[in-house]
């Protein structure tokens, strides 16, 4: 009985798509707490790429770039406009601060 209720919880959390939050010990949790530029600033190009795009795909973003796909995949995505994608608040300034930082150091 025991393993048929936890099957059925497993199967119940994954049916819900809930975003299962990334969180990194320099900026916080990236669904939850908002990241600060200063901290941002300390991340390479690459580490604020992937950051910004782990927000995109933990919410179902199906990635549209070959570089993006190689580096996440598009397994379970269900959204493919990067602006129907729907992120908290949190998610929405932290990406935003993530762009502006990337900006500021020149990255691709």
């Amino acid at each position: 009985m025991k393993l048929r209720s936890l099957i059925a919880a497993v199967a119940l959390l994954a049916s819900t798509g809930a975003a299962m939050a990334n969180c990194y010990e320099i900026i916080g949790c990236d669904d939850s707490d908002y990241f600060q530029r200063s901290d941002l600033r300390q991340l390479s190009c690459q580490s604020l790429w992937e950051v910004r795009n782990l927000i995109y795909q933990q919410n179902g973003y199906c990635f549209q770039t070959d570089r993006a796909r190689r580096a996440f995949g598009n397994q379970g995505c269900w959204i493919s406009e990067q602006g129907q994608v729907r992120l908290n608040a949190y998610e929405r300034e932290n990406v935003a601060q993530i762009v502006a930082v990337e900006k500021s150091k020149g990255c691709n």
